[in-house]
């Protein structure tokens, strides 16, 4: 039985199959966030991935904060900054961020997968939402050089990357961090906002993930990095996608960000799955979850991302590779 890890690989491999035999996806563009010796660093020792069980593919003990960027052939001007999930002590890079990036860079998006601080490996709470802040305005900064429009810049985020990518796409104008250079110029708020199994809040009943805890270091974290409070009108679009059972981020998250952008107005979309569980990234071949990226991909058509909406490509559907035994993954969020 395939991993959840394994199972990313083949569809890494299956995704770069399905693009002509004369375009093999480059190897991505590795990009530091801050300049060396920005912030003095609490980790000692390599990075680490995980291998075994719900740890397969993903990383912790990260010292240096940075982007890998997946440029497409034939890029179609839209781009995604992708945070994997982890509860904050790891980043699911192989089992969500890097097969996502890999589709968006098959049907012409250009992908950047961050590799964010955490405070589970000592960085203080406020850690990862200056380096999500940092990644938009990199992207956007360097809009030109990739062929991407920097009004189509928007952020994707699985489970604790969905509570990261709700931050930033709701505080982006928190100055989290003294600006350090042109970079720092540019505004860092996504045109779009997809939250996969996210956690939302902070806040009881929904208090209970390892993103709280990990957060909770912070005396007002709850506030502070609570999503549904600080929804605002100026806020780009959101698509929603959870399970009904997950068992790690309850759907109330999804439910609690419907309704806080619904209220105020702001275009918002929910797919609530009947089944799935938790941490499935592309979601397993024949899986209702495994549904999200193409819904995903009309929803940012109708906006006037990727692309004309009468105009998807087959590979809004991702490769399929084997099946899976479904993960839940019971160590994090």
């Amino acid at each position: 039985m395939k991993t959840a890890f394994a199972w990313a690989c083949a569809f890494a491999m299956s995704a770069a199959a399905a693009l002509p035999a004369h375009a093999a996806p480059p190897a991505p563009e590795v990009v530091p966030l801050w300049p060396a010796d920005q912030w003095p660093s609490p980790v000692r020792g390599p990075e680490r991935t995980g291998r075994d069980g719900s740890a397969s593919g993903a990383v912790s003990n990260v010292s240096q904060p940075r982007m890998e960027i997946y440029r497409p052939e034939r890029p179609n001007g839209s781009a995604a900054v992708i945070f994997g999930g982890g509860g904050y002590f790891r980043i699911q890079i192989g089992g969500a961020a890097r097969p996502t990036a890999l589709w968006l860079q098959s049907i012409g998006v250009t992908a950047a997968v961050v590799y964010y601080r955490l405070p589970g490996d000592g960085w203080s709470p406020v850690s990862p939402f200056q380096d999500g802040q940092r990644a938009m305005r990199l992207m956007r900064a360097r809009a030109a050089e990739l062929g991407v429009d920097p009004q189509r810049i928007g952020v994707i985020g699985f489970s604790a990357g969905g509570n990261l990518a709700g931050i930033v796409g709701t505080r982006f104008d928190a100055p989290l961090y003294p600006p350090l250079d042109a970079a720092d110029r540019e505004s860092a708020r996504p045109d779009f906002l997809a939250m996969i199994y996210p956690v939302v809040s902070l806040k009881p009943p929904l208090d209970t993930t390892r993103s709280r805890r990990e957060l909770g270091k912070q005396a007002d974290a709850v506030e502070a990095y609570s999503v549904e409070a600080h929804v605002r009108r100026d806020m780009p679009p959101v698509f929603l996608a959870q399970a009904a059972d997950d068992p790690i981020a309850d759907i109330g998250h999804s439910l609690a960000m419907f309704q806080a952008t619904r209220a105020i107005g702001v275009p918002v979309e929910l797919h609530a799955f009947e089944r799935g569980g938790h941490s499935w990234g592309l979601g397993q071949p024949g899986t209702l979850v495994a549904q999200w990226p193409r819904l995903f991909a009309h929803w940012a058509r109708s906006h006037g991302f990727f692309g004309a909406a009468a105009a998807a490509p087959a590979q809004d559907k991702p490769a399929t590779p084997k099946p899976a035994a479904r993960r839940d993954d019971a160590d994090g969020d």
